[in-house]
């Protein structure tokens, strides 16, 4: 993506657990994802692979819901190619100086208008079963992004509170903002939260103890972003806890996290999962099986 951060905004980054960003992806790169939404929550997954989780379906789900699918880089090469891309990577490492960054998981996200809040929260209280369980998120805007139509919000130096657990209700709460006021008056701070307001192809990369969330969509446009979560490269599962999704990568007796589900993007030492881009450019399918075997690419 040729994509890279300049000290002065990593040193912004340390000070306010997230730095807002104007260009990540091109304006034109993030229109074409855009575009690819109304399919992928269709089902018709480009791959014929299911992503890890799909929280939205049309006929099921309430439509004044923010839609997610988790790890939508496995259903669709589009997603692939943001979230995946070394400079994320590189990007994501420098901030938490780490020797090197692979991907946790994904979020697609399509916020149309009307639809409701989600809870602000601290990614981190996610990934217990994860040694580090620590994430730097890379959260990147296909529309244009406004206060009103329910961007983002962070709440500047909150990395530097105390820990909570997952919050009681994530999508559509009727308080978003709850746990963080109870939060911020434990620590005797305020709960101001900043809005990312930027570009379609800009966003903000926020540390993952920051507490962030977003608001009701009260414009008259869809916001829809992609979000990646990374980790340490050397990361590895925790011997005793368990996700319950993500556990199921766990190999029996075994801590190693495999790059086959979380790859890694980018090291110091120029090492990259050596699938990646062979799967982006379409040479490979899921698991490595030829892209013009048969697949399911419909719900």
């Amino acid at each position: 993506m040729g994509f890279s951060l300049t000290d002065a905004q990593i040193a912004r980054f340390r000070d306010d657990g997230f730095v807002i960003v104007d260009r990540i992806i091109s304006p034109e790169r993030a229109k074409a994802l855009a575009a690819s939404f109304e399919g992928l929550f269709r089902g018709d997954f480009e791959t014929g692979l299911y992503p890890d989780e799909w929280n939205w379906r049309e006929g099921r789900d309430s439509p004044d819901l923010t839609r997610q699918i988790c790890n939508g880089w496995k259903a669709d090469r589009g997603v692939a190619s943001v979230v995946l891309d070394a400079d994320v990577g590189r990007a994501c490492a420098r901030l938490a100086d780490w020797s090197g960054a692979r991907i946790y998981q994904d979020n697609v996200l399509w916020k149309p208008p009307g639809a409701k809040a989600l809870g602000f929260h601290q990614d981190n209280s996610y990934v217990d079963f994860v040694v580090p369980g620590a994430m730097v998120t890379c959260w990147i805007a296909l529309d244009d992004t406004s206060a009103a139509g329910g961007t983002v919000e962070h709440a500047p130096g909150s990395h530097r509170w105390r820990h909570a657990p997952p919050i009681a209700e994530f999508h559509g709460p009727d308080d978003p903002k709850r746990e963080l006021r109870a939060a911020a008056e434990a620590e005797g701070a305020s709960d101001a939260t900043v809005a990312v307001e930027v570009p379609a192809g800009g966003g903000a990369f926020h540390h993952g103890w920051t507490w962030h969330g977003s608001a009701l969509n009260r414009g008259d446009r869809p916001r829809r972003s992609v979000v990646a979560h990374c980790i340490a490269a050397d990361a590895r599962f925790h011997e005793g806890r368990v996700g319950y999704i993500y556990s199921r990568y766990k190999r029996y007796g075994d801590t190693a996290m495999d790059e086959s589900f979380f790859p890694i993007l980018w090291t110091e030492d120029g090492r990259r999962s050596p699938f990646l881009d062979r799967y982006i450019a379409g040479e490979l399918g899921p698991g490595g099986i030829s892209p013009s075997a048969p697949g399911r690419s419909t719900a």
